[in-house]
């Protein structure tokens, strides 16, 4: 899913272009574009960044962290199993090198309805799932009403949109809009995972089960111990191996997921050969972690790959349910007490930039003042919104990296002050309560990062006790908003939709299970989240996700952390990558393993 998770007969590509008339008559298309047109025309062969010849077979081994305890990742509950949703195919699937496109996957082609009131998907007779039962438009509907009746807040929010959803015969389902208002509504339904009816009847869709599950997609779950590993076999009968959006794809004959305690663990078990690849996502690790022999004979390659996938949030995100982060005042003040140039020259040998936006590494985000065109989604909510958000441009606060940050903490101590707290024996107090909150982690590797911030804040008589927990208690607090603040990734794409509702709206703020985890409630974020899902064009959406994005930011909601710009990749050399890599997704579905250097490489290290 774009929030984050093929065609064979020609048809005329449609393209979204959001006019208000829309196309003079409904035609079946093999790709939806969104303020583009596709890039691959209805006659493609396959995407232009996989290897169209790359061999099939052989396992790849990837680590985890953690455990597992469920098989069912459209739920809320439990902890899904690495890997699982390659067991399920998807109406349409995007391009790695298109900003929104989605092509014919188990649907051949789709019509849109003239006023954008509905899409109607022509599923492949052939698609079958991994029992051999025929995928139908039955299936489709039943999968719709388990996610946004059963499943994850996330589907009704993503899906509120959609009215009803029909099986007109077999092979063919109906999806009809609330109204014609939502240009991306048609590429968002086409993300839909189908689920087989049969199987689901009689269970309980909405419990943890570690049933064995019937799959649409290339793969099957074929072997797994809880807590020690979950491995995928590539279906020798898979449908859709041939098709466009396949060719050159799903090259690996197993996928197996072995799972380690944590990211240290991992690591030595990566240079030992316990598993194949790491994207590595620590900056210490990457600097000082990946030398040895299985690097100077040229068996693990490290690669640096530029992309252009939006960084979005990376910050401390305080929950404004408690009391001590109910004033924006307050909330400014941890900004100004965490030290990222000292923290990046120290902690991560120079390899970041500071986040200063909601959509960091994209032209999304906000700079100097706003324009024209942002002013008139702002103007409206002026009495509403921090002046700053009309006079000035945001930027974290800055130091100098040397670790003397007095400035900022006096800074602190200032809006601090403002906010009717004072020093009492050293601890910020204001009405007999003193300043104390916890900070919750789940990785051991970020406690080095936190504890020079916790210092700084105790500095000027703020109480913060580091809290490190499992993952699954983790999870299941910040599911139920039981934390005062966290370090947590916003996430965003290159065509922020729905998904925002499930991020920042108001309505979230009050649903568990949200990623509202700061518990914004804005009028203006509402308003504004509405027109960039109705957007009409490119420079529509553009324009409100930057006056969204200086809404955000100037009520201090988050302490903004850090972003790269490219990937950081460790792989044993018996894996092999396109020569290109597509600009907004890694697509390690398209890589293979080479037979020759994997008997080389396994042989000189024993597996």
């Amino acid at each position: 899913m774009k929030f984050a998770f093929r065609c064979i007969i020609p048809a005329l590509v449609l393209v979204l272009s959001l006019s208000a008339s829309g196309p003079a008559h409904a035609e079946r298309v093999h790709a939806l574009a969104l303020h583009d047109t596709p890039k691959y025309g209805p006659d493609f062969t396959h995407f232009d960044y996989v290897n169209p010849d790359a061999p099939k077979g052989g396992l790849a081994r990837f680590g985890a962290i953690g455990s597992y305890d469920n098989f069912n990742p459209f739920i809320l509950k439990g902890i899904p199993a690495s890997g699982i949703g390659r067991i399920y195919d998807t109406l349409m699937t995007k391009s790695n090198d298109e900003p929104f496109t989605a092509y014919g996957l188990l649907a051949e082609s789709a019509e849109i309805a003239p006023d954008n009131t509905a899409i109607t998907f022509y599923l492949h007779p052939e698609a079958t799932f991994s029992d051999g039962e025929p995928v139908t438009a039955d299936d489709v509907v039943f999968t719709f009403h388990a996610l946004t009746e059963k499943g994850s807040p996330l589907y009704k929010r993503y899906y509120a949109d959609v009215k009803a959803v029909t099986a007109v015969d077999q092979h063919t389902v109906r999806f009809d809009f609330v109204n014609g208002q939502n240009p991306e509504l048609p590429l968002i339904v086409s993300e839909l995972p189908v689920l087989p009816k049969h199987y689901w009847e009689g269970k309980d869709f909405s419990a943890v089960n570690l049933d064995v599950p019937i799959g649409s997609g290339p793969y099957k779950l074929s072997e797994y111990k809880t807590g020690s590993y979950v491995a995928y076999t590539l279906r020798d009968d898979y449908w859709g191996k041939d098709l466009p959006v396949n060719k050159g794809r799903n090259n690996f004959g197993t996928v197996r997921y072995d799972y380690y305690r944590d990211d240290t663990v991992a690591i030595e078990a990566f240079k030992a050969g316990e598993f194949d690849y790491r994207q590595e996502r620590i900056a210490k690790e990457w600097a000082t972690a990946y030398n040895g022999p299985p690097f100077d004979k040229g068996f693990i390659k490290l690669d640096e790959i530029q992309n252009s996938i939006p960084g979005g949030m990376q910050a401390f995100i305080m929950n404004t349910r408690r009391d001590m982060f109910k004033d924006p005042r307050v909330r400014y003040a941890m900004d100004f007490a965490f030290d990222f140039e000292w923290t990046n020259k120290n902690l991560f040998y120079g390899q970041y930039v500071r986040t200063e936006s909601y959509f960091s590494n994209s032209e999304l985000a906000s700079f100097g003042l706003p324009s024209e065109d942002e002013l008139k989604l702002l103007e409206p909510f002026r009495d509403q919104v921090p002046p700053e958000v009309f006079t000035t441009e945001y930027q974290a606060p800055k130091t100098d990296g040397s670790g003397n940050n007095r400035a900022n903490l006096r800074k602190a101590l200032e809006l601090l002050a403002e906010a009717g707290y004072t020093l009492q024996n050293g601890v910020q107090t204001k009405d007999g309560k003193p300043l104390a909150f916890e900070l919750m982690i789940r990785d051991p590797a970020f406690e080095r990062i936190v504890l020079p911030y916790i210092r700084n804040l105790e500095r000027i008589g703020v109480k913060v006790t580091p809290r490190l927990v499992d993952d699954s208690q983790y999870i299941n607090r910040i599911t139920a908003f039981d934390f005062d603040m966290i370090t947590f990734p916003l996430g965003q794409s290159n065509s922020p939709g729905n998904e925002q509702r499930y991020y920042f709206s108001s309505e979230a703020a009050d649903t568990p299970g949200t990623y509202n985890f700061m518990g914004v409630k804005s009028e203006a974020v509402d308003s504004l989240i509405d027109t960039i899902i109705n957007s009409k064009s490119r420079g529509e959406l553009i324009t409100a996700c930057r006056a969204m994005d200086r809404v955000l930011l100037w009520g201090h909601y988050v302490v903004p952390q850090w972003h790269t710009g490219y990937y950081r990749l460790a792989y044993w050399d018996l894996l092999t990558r396109p020569e290109t890599i597509p600009p907004y997704g890694l697509d390690l579905w398209a890589w293979w393993i080479d037979p020759e250097r994997a008997e080389t490489i396994r042989a000189a290290r024993g597996k």
